[in-house]
C-alpha cells in the first residue's frame, strides 16, 4: 500500500503517468511528416514583421479544423489566439509561438527554399509554429487529460515592428491575450544551434538580455580637407565617441554586471577632401538588469556630450522603439518544469546553461505572469546543419520538431496537473 501511495504522490508531483508519456511520444512520432510539411510550407512563404497575413490565416484555419473552443485572428495585426478547454476545469496556461521572418535572402539550395525574395525564416520561427500546431493537434486529441485550459498564442513581429508601427508582444498584451480567460503561466521555446536535435537547454532567472537599438547623429561643420581648422570634423568626433562608449563597459559598469554595447554601423562624409558634417552610428545595447540598462543609457549621453563637445560639435541620441526587457525565467516555474523535460527528453539531454546576450520579446509576457522560455536543439553537424540563427545558411534538423511537440505537450499537461 505504501508503494502505491508513493507512486500516486509522484504522479501528482511530477505530472504524467508512463502511459500518458507513451501516448504523447507515439502521437508526436506519427505526426512527423505533418510537422515537416508545415515547417517547410512556412519556410517557403516567409512574411516579415506585421506582414504575416498568409501565415496568420493558415494558423487560424488549422486551429479551427482541430475543433478549438475559440479561435480569434487579427490580434495585433495578424496574430492568432486559440483556446482549448479540457474535460476537467482548472487554471489557464499558455504556449506562445512567434510567426515572422527576417529580411534575409535565402541562399541555400534546398527543396523548400524561400519563394519570397528578401525574406527567410532564419531564426527558426517556422519550426516554432510547426511545434505549436503539432502540440495543439496532439492536445486536441487528449482533452480527457487536460485539467484546465490551454491558450495557444501565435504572435507576429517578434523581430520588431517596422518603424512607426506597433507590434509584437507589447501589442498582443495591450489587446488582451493574457485575459479572457486570464492566463496563469506561459511557456515557449526557441530553436538553438547550441545543441543537437532532441536536446534542450534552459536558464533559471535572467536568461536572455534586454535589447535596445539606438542611433547616434554627430554634427559638425564642413570645410575643405586642406583647412580642417575651419570646420568641425564629425569623423574625428566619431572616433573619439567610439572609444569613449567602449570605456563604459570597461571602466564605469560593475564588472560582475553583464553588458554589451555594440556599434555595428558607421556612415558619414561626402568626399575624400571634405570634412564630414555628419556621421551616423547605429548600435545595440544588451543587459540583464533594468538598473544597468538605465545607467548605461545615462552614461551614453554623458559620453557623447563630452566627446562631441571637445571638438565643438553636437550629438543626438535616439533609442528606436521600445526595445525588449530581459527574459527572466520564473525560478519556481523552472523548478517544476525541468523534471518534465528530463523525463520526456532524457536527463542527459537537458542542460542548464548561462544566460545569453540575445534577446526575445517573450520577456514582455513575463512582466505580467510567470514564464519559462527554453532552448530546443536543432543542430546536426554530420548533415552540415550548423548555420547560426539570423544567417543566410540557417536550417534545422527536423527531428527536433517531434522532440518539441513531446516536450511542449508534456510541459503544459504537467503544469495543469501540478496546480490541482
Amino acid at each position: 500500500m505504501n508503494r502505491l501511495v508513493l507512486l500516486f504522490c509522484a504522479v501528482l508531483l511530477h505530472g504524467a503517468s508512463p502511459e500518458r508519456d507513451a501516448r504523447i511520444a507515439a502521437a508526436a512520432a506519427a505526426m512527423k511528416p505533418k510537422l515537416v510539411e508545415a515547417r517547410r510550407d512556412f519556410h517557403m512563404h516567409p512574411e516579415l514583421s506585421n506582414r504575416e497575413a498568409r501565415t496568420g490565416k493558415i494558423v487560424a484555419e488549422r486551429l479551427r479544423a482541430l475543433g478549438f473552443d475559440s479561435v480569434q485572428a487579427g490580434i495585433a495585426g495578424h496574430g492568432v489566439v486559440g483556446i482549448l478547454k479540457g474535460k476537467s476545469p482548472g487554471p489557464v496556461v499558455a504556449w506562445r509561438s512567434d510567426m515572422d521572418a527576417l529580411p534575409i535572402n535565402e541562399t541555400m539550395d534546398i527543396p523548400y527554399k524561400s519563394q519570397s525574395p528578401g525574406a527567410k525564416h532564419a531564426c527558426g520561427h517556422d519550426g516554432h509554429m510547426a511545434v505549436a500546431l503539432g502540440t495543439a493537434e496532439l492536445l486536441s486529441q487528449m482533452r480527457d487529460q487536460i485539467r484546465g485550459t490551454v491558450k495557444f498564442i501565435f504572435q507576429p513581429a517578434e523581430e520588431g515592428p517596422p518603424a512607426g508601427e506597433e507590434g509584437g508582444a507589447p501589442l498582443m498584451i495591450k489587446q488582451g491575450v493574457l485575459e479572457n480567460p486570464k492566463v496563469q503561466a506561459i511557456f515557449g521555446l526557441h530553436m538553438s544551434m547550441g545543441g543537437r536535435a532532441g536536446t534542450a537547454g534552459y536558464t533559471s532567472g535572467p536568461s536572455q538580455a534586454s535589447s535596445d537599438t539606438y542611433q547616434i547623429l554627430l554634427k559638425g561643420k564642413r570645410s575643405h580637407g586642406a583647412n580642417p581648422h575651419e570646420g568641425i570634423d564629425a569623423i574625428a568626433m566619431a572616433a573619439q565617441c567610439y572609444q569613449g562608449l567602449q570605456l563604459i563597459r570597461s571602466r564605469r559598469i560593475d564588472a560582475q554586471q553583464p553588458m554589451v554595447l555594440t556599434i555595428g554601423k558607421i556612415s558619414g562624409g561626402d568626399r575624400h577632401n571634405v570634412l564630414a558634417q555628419e556621421v551616423r552610428m547605429d548600435g545595440t545595447l544588451r543587459t540583464f538588469s533594468e538598473k544597468t540598462r538605465e545607467e548605461v543609457r545615462t552614461m551614453m549621453k554623458q559620453t557623447l556630450a563630452n566627446c562631441s563637445g571637445m571638438l565643438g560639435g553636437t550629438y543626438e541620441l535616439n533609442f528606436i522603439g521600445l526595445g525588449n526587457p530581459p527574459v527572466v525565467n520564473d525560478p519556481p516555474l523552472v523548478a517544476k518544469a525541468v523534471p518534465s523535460l528530463e523525463r520526456i527528453l532524457g536527463k542527459s539531454n537537458v542542460t542548464a546553461g548561462p544566460p545569453a546576450m540575445v534577446s526575445e520579446d517573450f520577456s514582455y509576457y513575463q512582466l505580467h505572469i510567470p514564464g519559462f522560455f527554453w532552448w530546443l536543439g536543432i543542430a546536426n553537424p554530420e548533415r552540415g546543419i550548423t548555420g547560426g540563427l539570423h544567417t543566410a545558411d540557417m536550417d534545422m534538423d527536423e527531428d527536433a520538431l517531434v522532440s518539441g511537440v513531446k516536450a511542449a505537450s508534456s510541459l503544459l499537461l504537467d503544469y495543469l496537473d501540478q496546480q490541482r
